[in-house]
């Protein structure tokens, strides 16, 4: 029978809507089907992160995941689940490869499912929100945008809240992989300024998800092509949600970032690979004043031992390039070492400082030099000493956040039964009990409040934060990434550096042992970089600024808000399925009766 009309499975939606004859296929919510969407998602998502860093794959990630997790039968729950897990061990197995070539397979594997278990939560969390009676997907483009950006919104909501979970449990949480660090060059990234990660990644979940509904409102035009008023509708649809895409992606370029005038070109000084750069200052403040820093890349010969195996090397061969420092640049006001920089403690090692006060000396500036100290009560801390000649250490920072399983063994007898890679830490860091700021003193000026997050611990975004709302006018990440070889891990990590410049306003340095070290402006732009494996130092002069942005003001709200809504929203839908089935067995048994 020619001209009749027949019910057809929006992809993206699930929902159903009118199209030509031809038997309905549910292709997209087959189980074949959602599993190679989540493997697709996650190897999208991979690629958005660097190295790689394409950036636009992180929408794309986003909205194959919100197709994969369409199916929406009695039991998709556990179903969805199930695709969540198998999409981020997808994304997490390379992503954190560096964990394996740091440590052993069964660690890598260890850390990768755990953080894969938050994409099945995920997973379970969506198929329940969206049980609500104004997300259910009935209805389809007869509904037009309104449903669509409800459905939308609602998601990235909830991918936000396990998102935030993630980097908050357990043990402190794990931020590594969060979707706003793959922004920092994109439009998107620009939003850190106002609403810090949590908003950069509640805009990038919903485009990638609004990206989805697009593509199944194109197809279900094509579907339609037979019924050309159900064919413009979906088109029209179509066009409005794209239109809503591309304006909540660009519309962050507008935030007045404190970009200020163009950086320098980085220019190499002679007989060294020294780069003298400018991290730009604001348009208000391109006379105002500025921190003069160096910073010393110091490196190892063999990769991957780590610091801890090259003693002696690290030290002097940061001793070496605080001397060229002092040989080409000009009154600097401080010197950055990165952490671990000398893993032999000044404090207790008179020879150590007793060369350290040379190259102070030298260089006519305070040194922050990273190292370990070990108190006699038992452990270690990880700490950021500043050093003056003649004086010692006249502030310190000690590591708040250890990274568990790597700086410290938690359960450590229960983990040794699965791998002995625990006994490599054979002493427990201890977490530092105060702000991570250091005040550095300059002469005729006023003492400069420094921002120290030492290495994972710029991921976390209470800690950066508290230091600029305490005062911190410029932001110092020191890392030692020489167990990671030639892995991924630093440029995952100077991106998080650039977007905690965004968020905060203030330009940062990342100072590694061995690259890659990195200057940032305040809008996030990177100034100058250096190679893996390679001796290097840097000369820049940072903008000092003491205005809070919007993001920093807001602190907690913005994260406390999206993982309140997202509980919120899971558990009313999940009360609203049990309502839905409870009532739909009543009137099950109200036919049943009636039929006897």
């Amino acid at each position: 029978m020619t001209g009749t009309v027949t019910p057809t499975a929006d992809p993206a939606t699930g929902a159903t809507t009118p199209a030509p004859s031809r038997p309905a296929r549910s292709v997209w919510t087959s189980r074949p089907a959602t599993l190679l969407l989540a493997a697709a998602a996650g190897a999208a998502l991979w690629a958005a992160f660097p190295d790689v860093g394409a950036w636009p794959l992180a929408f794309v990630g986003v909205g194959l995941l919100y197709v994969a997790l369409r199916r929406d039968s009695g039991r998709a729950a556990g179903w969805n689940a199930f695709v969540g897990l198998v999409a981020m061990l997808t994304f997490w197995l390379p992503h954190i490869w560096w964990a394996n070539f740091a440590t052993d397979t069964v660690p890598w594997l260890a850390l990768a499912l755990l953080q894969a278990c938050f994409g099945a939560l995920l997973g379970a969390a969506w198929t329940w929100a969206r049980r609500l009676p104004g997300l259910r997907a009935t209805g389809g483009a007869a509904h037009g945008p309104r449903r669509a950006l409800a459905q939308a919104a609602c998601f990235a909501v909830v991918v936000v809240a396990v998102e935030q979970l993630r980097s908050e449990a357990p043990f402190g949480g794990f931020p590594w992989g969060r979707l706003a660090w793959t922004m920092v060059d994109a439009p998107t990234g620009h939003a850190a300024w106002l609403g810090g990660t949590p908003l950069v990644s509640l805009l990038v979940a919903f485009v990638g998800a609004l990206g989805a509904l697009v593509v199944g409102r194109l197809v279900v035009a094509w579907r339609s092509r037979r019924a050309p008023g159900l064919a413009r509708h979906a088109l029209s649809t179509a066009g409005a949600l794209a239109a809503g895409a591309a304006a909540v992606a660009l519309a962050p370029a507008l935030l007045p970032l404190p970009s200020g005038s163009p950086p320098s070109e980085p220019v190499a000084t002679a007989d060294l690979d020294t780069a003298v750069v400018d991290a730009g200052t604001t348009t208000h403040e391109v006379d105002g004043p500025v921190l003069l820093a160096g910073a010393v890349q110091g490196n190892v010969t063999e990769p991957g031992l780590g610091s801890f195996a090259n003693r002696a090397e690290v030290l002097n061969n940061h001793l070496s390039g605080t001397a060229a420092l002092a040989e080409r640049a000009q009154e600097l006001d401080v010197v950055l070492w990165p952490e671990n920089g000398s893993d032999l403690d000044p404090q207790e090692v008179p020879e150590v400082a007793a060369a350290l006060d040379d190259a102070a000396t030298a260089v006519g500036a305070p040194i922050l030099v990273g190292a370990q100290e070990f108190p006699e009560s038992g452990g270690r801390y990880n700490v950021s000493l500043l050093w003056q000649a003649g004086q010692g250490v006249t502030d310190r920072y000690a590591k708040q956040h250890p990274a568990p399983f790597g700086e410290y063994i938690p359960l450590r007898s229960f983990v040794r039964i699965f791998s002995d890679q625990v006994d490599r830490v054979s002493t427990d860091m201890l977490p530092g009990a105060e702000p991570a700021v250091v005040d550095l003193p300059r002469e005729d000026a006023p003492t400069v409040p420094l921002a120290t997050a030492i290495c994972f611990e710029v991921a976390y975004d209470e800690i950066v934060r508290d230091a600029v709302v305490r005062g911190a006018q410029v932001l110092v990440v020191p890392t030692n990434n020489a167990s990671f070889g030639y892995t991924a891990e630093s440029t995952q990590q100077l991106a998080m550096t650039r977007m905690q410049a965004m968020t905060t306003g203030r330009a940062a340095v990342q100072v590694s042992t061995v690259g890659v070290s990195g200057v940032v402006a305040p809008d996030g732009t990177l100034v100058a970089e250096t190679e893996l494996f390679t001796a290097d130092e840097l000369v820049a002069a940072l903008p000092l600024r003491t205005t809070l942005t919007p993001a920093v003001q807001a602190g907690y709200w913005p994260a406390g808000i999206v993982g309140t809504l997202g509980i919120l929203l899971t558990g009313a839908g999940l009360v609203a399925g049990i309502r839905e089935r409870r009532t739909a067995h009543g009137r099950a048994a109200q036919v049943s009766r009636g039929g006897r």
